[in-house]
């Protein structure tokens, strides 16, 4: 089945919801307006689906090939990275003084997910670039910038990030990787690092390496930790490139799923690095990178969810069984049973909450930085701090889920891998684990960000949900309220209790900000709906998905038997109309 690119959801969620009227309403975006966000959003569909998506398949098949000290990428992956970057994809967000588009990062983030949905293991490859960049422009020196940034922009060069290592994982201060002065303002790299994604590949000339090590004279634990720059060949001062430096893969290692993506063991063995930023200020330093990767993981999560979601959809309504318990017909396609309907409805359900969760994310990172005054500003930069842990772990949870109930919606041929429903499962799972787990981004919302401003952030959060229920009451009656309702008054509970205890056992937030992000939707497409604005169908879509949610997620167990029962109406209008979106 062939991927196409939810353009009318990513624009919606990004205008109805996300709150892109907002950020263009700060004026820090010139040269965006809804007809450009249409324009990039259907350029990268095209090319994800054109470019990308035929490469998945063959991608997991074939992967990346380890030998003689070089990674060869995937049948077709180079090319296809090369004309990536010629249509300027890396440069979307990045400032226009080194040759970027200075576009909403939001809007790279919608763009982006196409491009994970396509072909994860190949978005790997420009959304560690993606964080590179982010931490050049904030921490890196001027000549730095000139060297290295306008070529990671341009996407003739690519980025790795350098953390793991066998014996510090996500704890970092067990790291043992050394840089030693070489006396003339460098440094000697010396030592090992494992899992580094796309750390060796045949797609550009040059590979710029983020590295985490030790000065000699650095304090145990996270506090001596710095951060070095290494590329794969040295750049001259007029941009050309030199010797090769002294860093290799020494294999990649053999997963369960990204096949394409090759996952490196690197060996430094006295590479020639320069510090970047501060000396024992690297963990700070890599955080900048971190955060941007994983808020851009949960769009992977929603990526790899839309993708699944896609092919199970297809599947039910060209499988014929049974009889169906609307129409009569025997031999109905499976779409027409109740389960498979409900099953289907609720990985779009939960899909469209995830993407505007990590949406919502990308547009109050933006405000973070563009809204008018420090106090807003301020305002938006909690919001993002609290929203990014919720983004990552929970989308990318729900990309598991989705993608499993995918194979569960193709029953025994979905454990076939020539049905693809499988690569899907398996791409997903590593999700939940790299960049931070999420048990670890857990810790980070309930240990850290909940109580960063004294609550205050979460407080103001709920209060915007409790705005959000006034209005859903006048759309709704009986339990799509009562449960949105039950849910903040939950939550608020837990928040208030965890600042008191300062404690950390498991809240729901995550799923209270997704059923808060669906209403938001069904509000806005009510407005459209009222105003003749737009596909009645499509809109009618929007406020469906919120009553599934608010049935099958908000409502757990107790609801679910109701929401599958044979006939029930709520199925009933969840056409296969509105399924295909």
């Amino acid at each position: 089945m062939s991927y196409r690119a939810p353009v009318r959801d990513l624009t919606f969620t990004l205008e109805a919801i996300a709150g892109m009227p907002d950020l263009a309403a700060t004026g820090a975006f010139p040269d965006y307006d809804v007809d450009v966000a249409g324009a990039v959003l259907e350029a990268a569909g095209q090319f994800s689906e054109g470019v990308l998506a035929p490469l998945n398949r063959i991608g997991d098949q074939k992967g990346s090939l380890y030998a003689n000290g070089a990674v060869t990428a995937a049948p077709g992956f180079a090319d296809a990275y090369r004309q990536f970057a010629e249509g300027g994809w890396t440069s979307l967000s990045a400032s226009a003084e080194h040759g970027g588009q200075a576009l909403p990062k939001a809007l790279e983030l919608a763009a982006y997910e196409t491009v994970h949905a396509a072909n994860m293991a190949f978005g790997l490859c420009p959304m560690l670039s993606l964080a590179a960049i982010e931490a050049l422009e904030q921490v890196g020196t001027e000549e730095q910038k000139s060297k290295y940034l306008t070529k990671l922009i341009s996407g003739e060069w690519t980025g790795a990030m350098v953390l793991t290592e066998p014996g510090a994982g996500s704890d970092l201060g067990a790291l043992t990787a050394t840089a030693t002065p070489n006396g003339d303002g460098t440094y000697a790299l010396n030592g090992q690092k494992i899992f580094i994604t796309w750390g060796d590949h045949d797609a550009t000339d040059n590979i710029v390496h983020l590295v985490l090590a030790r000065l000699p004279d650095a304090p145990k634990g996270p506090k001596g930790i710095s951060l070095f720059l290494t590329p794969k060949f040295a750049v001259k001062d007029d941009g050309t490139l030199g010797d090769r430096n002294a860093f290799r893969p020494v294999g990649v290692e053999h997963k369960l799923g990204i096949h394409a993506s090759p996952t490196c063991v690197m060996s430094y063995e006295g590479a020639r690095a320069e510090l970047v930023g501060q000396p024992n200020q690297g963990l700070a330093h890599m955080f900048v990178m971190m955060n941007a990767a994983r808020l851009a993981v949960g769009v992977e999560g929603v990526g790899i969810a839309e993708r699944a979601y896609q092919h199970a959809l297809a599947y039910a309504l060209e499988r014929r069984q049974g009889r169906s318990v609307w129409t009569g017909e025997a031999n109905a396609p499976i779409i027409d049973h109740p389960d498979v309907r409900r099953t289907l409805a609720v990985m779009k359900a939960k899909t469209a909450a995830a993407r505007a969760i990590c949406l919502s994310t990308g547009v109050a990172a933006d405000l973070a930085r563009h809204a008018a005054t420090e106090a807003d500003r301020k305002k938006w930069k909690a919001r993002e701090d609290l929203f990014t842990p919720i983004a990552k772990a929970w989308s990318t949870d729900v990309g598991c889920e989705v993608a499993s109930l995918g194979v569960q919606v193709h029953g025994g041929m979905g454990f076939i891998e020539e049905t693809g429903a499988a690569q899907y499962y398996r791409d997903a799972r590593i999700a939940p684990i790299y960049e931070g787990t999420n048990g670890i981004q857990a810790m980070d919302l309930v240990g850290r960000k909940l109580s960063m401003d004294g609550g205050e952030s979460a407080k103001v959060l709920i209060a915007d949900m409790k705005a959000t229920l006034a209005d859903l009451s006048r759309l709704y009656t009986g339990k799509p309220v009562e449960r949105f309702d039950t849910a903040i008054e939950a939550v608020e509970d837990a928040t208030l209790w965890l600042l008191d205890q300062k404690t950390n056992p498991e809240a729901a937030a995550d799923v209270l900000a997704g059923g808060w992000m669906l209403a938001k939707g069904a509000l806005a497409a009510k407005a459209k709906l009222d105003a003749n604005d737009g596909d009645p169908v499509w809109l009618q879509g929007k406020l469906d998905l919120y009553e599934v949610y608010a049935a099958n997620v908000l409502g757990h167990v107790s609801s679910r038997l109701a929401a599958v029962g044979q006939g029930g109406d709520l199925l009933r209008r969840i056409s296969a109309d509105v399924l295909a979106g």
